[in-house]
């Protein structure tokens, strides 16, 4: 499930691509956030994503993390050197994802480690975040699944939308955990794969 060989290009396209988010959403002086209009910002970026993201909260947990993105048209997604521009590949992966990985995890809390946000006019930001899920297998023993997070987002109909993302797993070790948290078999480990949501069809 995890794809990694050519991420290291993917910021740089973020980076581009929130630069011209910036331009477009930054061209007078009358757009350009105060100081609180960004802690705002900031603020609502976050509770979006740990919404999204609250494996503990009732209902439909693939629907919450589809929410973060417009409900149509193109959505760069990067991940492992794979690049996929459908919303509807985006949403195949998401749900590839709780398939084999999500739904298989027993008592999952997703911890978020580190946030930046980076707010580039009132329509524009960018989030990066690091993150940790501890949980047990279907068999009981300990795991986690790691990594980060880029997510450029656009206010568009007065609603924030992920239109570019990168997501990259952290390297886990040979008991299938990070750092201290080994103890997974290795039989555990084939079967909790890590987040990245780039599966053969392709997030």
């Amino acid at each position: 499930m995890p794809l990694r060989s050519r991420a290291a290009l993917a910021p740089l396209a973020l980076a581009l691509a929130a630069a011209s988010l910036a331009t477009s959403a930054c061209t007078t002086h009358d757009e350009v956030p105060s100081p609180a209009e960004r802690a705002a910002i900031a603020d609502t970026l976050k509770s979006m994503i740990v919404k999204a993201y609250d494996l503990t909260a009732p209902g439909d947990r693939v629907g919450r993390m589809l929410s973060l993105y417009p409900s149509n048209g193109p959505v760069a997604s990067a991940s492992g050197g794979l690049m996929s521009l459908s919303r509807d590949s985006l949403a195949e992966g998401v749900r590839a994802f709780w398939q084999y990985v999500g739904q298989n995890m027993r008592d999952p809390k997703w911890t978020w480690e580190q946030f930046h946000v980076d707010v580039l006019g009132r329509n524009a930001a960018a989030v990066t975040a690091t993150y940790r899920v501890p949980h047990r297998t279907p068999r009981g023993e300990p795991h986690v699944i790691a990594g980060a997070l880029t997510m450029v987002f656009a206010r568009r109909d007065g609603r924030w939308v992920v239109v570019q993302e990168h997501l990259s797993d952290r390297a886990m070790d040979m008991g299938g955990a990070t750092g201290a948290d080994s103890g997974a078999s290795a039989a555990d480990s084939a079967a909790m794969p890590p987040m990245d949501m780039s599966t053969p069809h392709a997030h």
